[in-house]
């Protein structure tokens, strides 16, 4: 099995010194080069967070999935580690699937998903997928241990298991297709990582709610717990479900050893265009943070002609406002990656753009409007160029939908159309807007909602503009920051 880790760092390492610099972002997680979907094992272990993801260094395309790996001091400036699991052994000989870590009394472990094709790659109508286990005595590199859970009996679909301690005993949650393409959650709980015990399904769809509940996790969060997960084959509705798959929550309450009792529908947890299969973990201070992949499967990824593909959200706290609202605000780490900042005096705009910044690269911006004073039919901020006839994204205002609009124009990757959100009809709007080389997030209303996007502007198209149209709009603030990190590739 070593020898399949080599052989794939060695041609890991023979693709990323073909890999293009042109879109790879300054301060996300990207692959060294390959393909990146899923974010799996995010943990704080020995004083440093840890990222594993989906990764095929092979090329640029989704294939045999190993874990990629990388490390940081805090969610933000990564160093790439050497591949920490491949697929080879009878269990996981078609792809080492999504899972987590846990710290089990010191010797960082790994809970996975071990895929066999048995009809012939891509062929879902018959597959294998059991749970297995692998461990560390240094925290880089991993021993197989086997499979540590199989399969109820007439389940196929059954992956991305999530496992905590709680109440002296281990717990997991694994995604599943039951036997009339439901998605469902199955929990379970574990004297050991390798003795495992199946206590419910702990909550299933109903037939408007998906085929598939992909990257399940459940945690405690104030007074409530969240049932976090990815369900395949919801149906558009209006604004909602727009992509083509989605991720969530249900919140509830729940007790080891009883049922989950949700008191909300699920809820979209990011309305852009690329976000799927968050995972939490807990900081070094106890905060609830996510990461999610920020892309969408079949859509178009022109980072491929530079040898890579796939790219992970900024890190984001959750919590609950006084109100009941969850909210979902970058984390705080990224307030140290400013360089010194530019204030944006308060003004009216009316018919003409306001040029901010010329070669925006690496961006967060912060903006507040006076909702109730602004009447111009749309009013916002645009990445484009200066004339803004070629590919540009735009987050503005509509007036007429009052709704906060994200609209993508790069018609030669095929990546056009917006996403929305609804905003209260008066008061102020604030938002937090991070730009990197092909991405874009916008966190609305100190973390009332949030969208994420991939970009691709080129470079005389990165004029940073304010701007507003058939009427006035009010901003009463604005500044901006250049964005640092430190991450290797």
């Amino acid at each position: 099995m070593n020898s399949l880790i080599e052989r794939a760092n060695d041609a890991l390492q023979t693709l990323a010194s073909q890999a293009g610099q042109h879109f790879y972002p300054h301060y996300h997680l990207a692959p060294p080069a390959g393909w990146m979907n899923d974010p799996n094992g995010l943990i704080f272990f020995n004083g440093q967070y840890h990222a594993f993801y989906q990764h095929h260094p092979y090329d640029e395309n989704w294939g045999a999935m190993h874990w990629g790996h990388a490390t940081s001091l805090d969610m933000l400036s990564w160093q790439h580690q050497p591949i920490a699991l491949a697929p080879g052994d009878l269990w996981d000989k078609d792809g080492c699937f999504s899972g987590c870590a846990v710290d089990d009394n010191g010797v960082l472990s790994l809970i996975y998903t071990g895929h066999v094709w048995l009809n012939g790659e891509g062929d879902d109508s018959a597959i294998r997928e059991v749970q297995c286990l692998a461990t560390s005595q240094d925290g880089i590199h991993f021993d197989k241990q086997g499979v540590v859970l199989n399969p109820p009996e007439g389940i196929m679909h059954f992956r991305d298991p999530k496992v905590w301690f709680e109440d002296d005993c281990w717990w997991m949650v694994v995604g599943a297709r039951d036997e009339r393409d439901h998605g469902q959650v199955l929990l379970y709980r574990g004297s050991s990582l390798q003795q495992w015990q199946f206590m419910q399904v702990l909550a299933r769809a109903d037939d408007s709610m998906g085929y598939m509940w992909e990257c399940p996790d459940f945690f405690p969060l104030e007074n409530e717990h969240i049932l976090m997960f990815s369900p395949q084959g919801l149906a558009a509705k209006g604004y909602l479900n727009r992509n083509l798959f989605q991720s969530g929550v249900l919140r509830g309450k729940w007790q080891p050893g009883g049922d989950f009792k949700p008191s909300q529908l699920f809820t979209e947890l990011d309305l852009g265009h690329d976000f799927y299969a968050p995972q939490s973990l807990l900081t070094a201070d106890g905060r609830r943070v996510i990461i999610g992949w920020m892309d969408m499967w079949q859509s178009p990824m022109p980072t491929k002609t530079d040898n890579w593909s796939g790219c992970l959200t900024l890190p984001r706290e959750l919590s609950i406002d006084c109100d009941g609202n969850l909210l979902i605000k970058p984390v705080r780490e990224v307030e140290a990656l400013r360089q010194a900042g530019e204030f944006i005096t308060s003004m009216t705009l009316a018919q003409e753009k306001q040029l901010l910044h010329e070669n925006c690269q690496s961006l967060e911006l912060q903006l507040t409007w006076d909702i109730t004073a602004s009447h111009a039919e749309r009013y916002g901020v645009q990445l484009a160029d200066v004339q803004g006839t070629g590919g540009k994204v735009s987050v503005y205002v509509d007036n007429q939908a009052n709704r906060l609009v994200l609209d993508r124009y790069y018609p030669q990757y095929g990546l056009t159309g917006y996403r929305s959100v609804a905003l209260p009809e008066q008061g102020l709007l604030s938002l937090r807007i991070f730009i990197d080389s092909s991405s874009v997030e916008v966190f609305i209303n100190d973390g009332q909602a949030c969208m994420s996007s991939r970009i691709y502007p080129t470079e005389h198209e990165r004029c940073l503009s304010l701007y507003a149209e058939n009427g006035q709009a009010e901003l009463l603030y604005g500044e901006y920051w250049q964005l640092v990190a430190r991450s290797s590739r």
